[in-house]
C-alpha cells in the first residue's frame, strides 16, 4: 500500500485540528489611527538618523531598507572573549507608543523570517525588555507575547531545567499563535501590525493574517519598534507608524 494514501488524510486532519485551535482573526481593524508618528521611504543614501543598529546588518539599497543576517552561527566563548550567539539582523526606532499601527512593505529574497517587534528596555521583567512581536515567514504568520511568555525572566530560567518542561509548556499556553500563509519570494506585500490593549492583529495586503490576545501586549510603554530579518535577504519599504486607539 502506498504510505502517501495514509499520510495525506492524517495531514489534513492535523491541519484542521490546528486551525480549530487558533483564535479567530477580527475581520476589521482593532486600532484606529491617530497622528502619524514616523514615515520613511528610504529614498536617501542612508537610513534616516533616527534609525539605529541593534544587530547588524541593514543598508539602504535602491530606495529600500535591506536586512541581511550575518550572525548566523553561534561562536562559543574562547580566549577571554564572550560567546556570540546567532541572531537575526535588527534595526531599531525609538518611538514610544502604547497602542499603534505599524505599516511596511516587505519582500523576501532569501530571508527566512521578517518581523516587527516592540520592546521596552527599561522593563526588567523580561529579557532585554522584549514585549511582543509579529513574525512573517513564507508559510506562516506568528504573533508572540514575549513579556509574559518565553522572554519572561523566570520562564527563561525554567527552560534550562528539563524537569520543568511540562510546567513551562503550561505557562506558555496561549502566549503565541501561528497562522498558515502562502507568500512568494521576490514579491512585495503590505504588512500591517496593530496593537490595541492586550490584542495584536496582522494583515497582509489588507487581508486578515493573524491575531493574538495576551496580557503582555498591553504593556503601557512600548518604547522601541524594531525590524528584524533572519536569513539573506529581506527588504522593507514605506515604513509608517501611527499612534492609535482601540477601535470601538
Amino acid at each position: 500500500m502506498n504510505p502517501r494514501i495514509l499520510i495525506a488524510p492524517l495531514l489534513a486532519i492535523t491541519s484542521a485540528a490546528l486551525a480549530a485551535d487558533l483564535p479567530t482573526i477580527p475581520s476589521k481593524s482593532i486600532a484606529n489611527k491617530k497622528e502619524l508618528l514616523f514615515s520613511d521611504d528610504f529614498e536617501g543614501s542612508a537610513p534616516d538618523k533616527v534609525w539605529h543598529k541593534v544587530v547588524p546588518t541593514f543598508v539602504v539599497e535602491k530606495g529600500t531598507l535591506k536586512g541581511t543576517q550575518t550572525r548566523d552561527v553561534t561562536i562559543p566563548a574562547a580566549n577571554g572573549k564572550p560567546e556570540i550567539r546567532a541572531h537575526a539582523a535588527v534595526h531599531g526606532l525609538e518611538i514610544p507608543t502604547k497602542d499603534s499601527v505599524v505599516e511596511a512593505k516587505i519582500r523576501f529574497d532569501g530571508a527566512t523570517m521578517i518581523d516587527v517587534e516592540f520592546d521596552d528596555r527599561k522593563y526588567t521583567g523580561a529579557h532585554y525588555g522584549h514585549l511582543c512581536r509579529a513574525q512573517v515567514r513564507l508559510n506562516g504568520v506568528t504573533l508572540i507575547d514575549e513579556r509574559d511568555g518565553g522572554m519572561r525572566n523566570d520562564i527563561r530560567e525554567m527552560r534550562n531545567d528539563p524537569s520543568k518542561k511540562a510546567e513551562v509548556a503550561k505557562l506558555l499556553a496561549g502566549r503565541s499563535a501561528t497562522f498558515p500563509a502562502k507568500l512568494e519570494t521576490g514579491k512585495w506585500y503590505t504588512l500591517v501590525v496593530e496593537t490595541a490593549g492586550d490584542e495584536m492583529r496582522v494583515t497582509l495586503d489588507g487581508k486578515p493574517a493573524g491575531f493574538l490576545k495576551s496580557s503582555g501586549i498591553a504593556h503601557a510603554t512600548k518604547s522601541k519598534i524594531e525590524l528584524g530579518v533572519a536569513g539573506k535577504d529581506g527588504y522593507f519599504d514605506d515604513v509608517k507608524v501611527w499612534n492609535a486607539e482601540a477601535a470601538k
